[in-house]
């Protein structure tokens, strides 16, 4: 399967919230669709981990391939993004992996239960390096807050970034969350992390242009 051949759905209709073929397209009106369960959303019941800001899909799909014994989410806000996630789970025939078109925030505020989800991932999300900008960065405090609700005890948020501000800012942001503690002493980041992923379009990226790339581990403890 390519990326094309996942047709955009709502050419002649109104957007609506709908489930298809292993995508779940958030984006629209919300009608009579009410969250099934995870158990309802997989084939198996499995240990929930999120990936916001996905992508491509391409460290997504390996991790879901890798670890069969957890149920995988990637959401992403771009379309495009999606049909490329979507060709990965049908090429790699992954039943243990949904992606989900919508907005991180109001997905998650909406739809995910109270501990639910084992762990959660933000990998290079856009850094939005203006500082006029920097409040559409997904890494707020309210952000925390509903990633704290989703999360079982002592599930983990991983946080991804080569952008040195933004870095700051999610150390901020995490630190002042109650409930959350660094799994990583001050400066409360590690600038390796063996294992993390065998594949990363935007690490890849970044390394091979000297970047140095962070990352901070954050375990949910109240």
């Amino acid at each position: 399967m390519r990326p094309k051949d996942l047709q955009y759905p709502f050419k002649d209709t109104p957007k609506r919230i709908m489930l298809d073929k292993q995508v779940w397209y958030a984006m629209g009106e919300e009608g009579e669709f009410q969250f099934p369960g995870w158990d309802r959303l997989f084939i198996a019941s499995q240990p929930v981990k999120i990936e916001y800001c996905s992508g491509n899909g391409l460290w997504l799909a390996e991790r879901a391939q890798n670890e069969p014994n957890a149920n995988w989410v990637g959401l992403e806000l771009k379309f495009d993004r999606i049909k490329k996630i979507w060709s990965k789970i049908e090429n790699r025939q992954l039943k243990n992996l949904l992606a989900v078109w919508g907005e991180g925030f109001d997905v998650t505020k909406r739809y995910i239960p109270d501990n639910s989800v084992s762990e959660v991932y933000v990998n290079f999300p856009d850094p939005w390096p203006k500082r006029r900008h920097a409040k559409y960065r997904i890494i707020q405090p309210l952000f925390a807050e509903q990633i704290h609700r989703i999360l079982q005890p002592e599930g983990t948020v991983s946080l991804v970034t080569d952008d040195v501000d933004y870095s700051k800012q999610m150390v901020r942001v995490m630190t002042k969350q109650p409930g959350f503690a660094s799994c990583y002493p001050e400066p409360y980041f590690v600038t390796e992390y063996p294992g993390y992923g065998t594949v990363s379009y935007f690490e890849d990226l970044w390394r091979s242009q000297g970047k140095g790339i962070r990352y901070h581990l954050f375990k949910k403890v109240l």
